[in-house]
């Protein structure tokens, strides 16, 4: 074989094998995308607002929860430096935002042990609490 027809081989090869990982990859993300999906974000606000301490203490009773099986990906943060703006409300001092397959998921999540101990652990370093829940449409 030339080594001309060995680089067509070749290419043809890897031209057939990426299309069948883009297929594959693009039918993951479509049955992903039909499936219901429930967005849970919450914002706090500490007592001792700028408290490296209090934050450290949220920041770590916040990842107890990755214990729970129904919670399908977990990220914690704090406010970033972005550009200033209007419709950016960077105030709070932590947040968290999860992702569950379903409404019963979160309510799964709400009533377990791991959750219910966290409020009960962290509770007093928040003056304040924002929930927004959202569903796919």
């Amino acid at each position: 074989m030339s080594s001309f027809d060995r680089r067509v081989l070749i290419s043809g090869g890897l031209a057939a094998g990426a299309a069948t990982v883009t297929t594959a990859a693009t039918a993951a993300t479509a049955a992903t995308l039909g499936a219901p999906t429930l967005i849970h974000h919450v914002f706090f606000w500490l007592k001792n607002a700028g408290s490296k301490a209090d934050r450290d203490q949220l920041i770590k009773g916040l990842n107890t929860l990755r214990g729970i099986p129904v919670i399908q990906q977990l990220h914690i943060g704090v406010p970033a430096s972005t550009e200033k703006r209007d419709v950016v409300d960077n105030s709070y001092d932590v947040s968290e935002l999860m992702v569950f397959k379903s409404v019963e998921d979160q309510k799964t999540y709400q009533d377990h042990p791991l959750h219910q101990t966290f409020v009960k652990d962290c509770g007093h370093l928040w003056a304040k609490v924002v929930v927004y829940d959202s569903i796919t449409a």
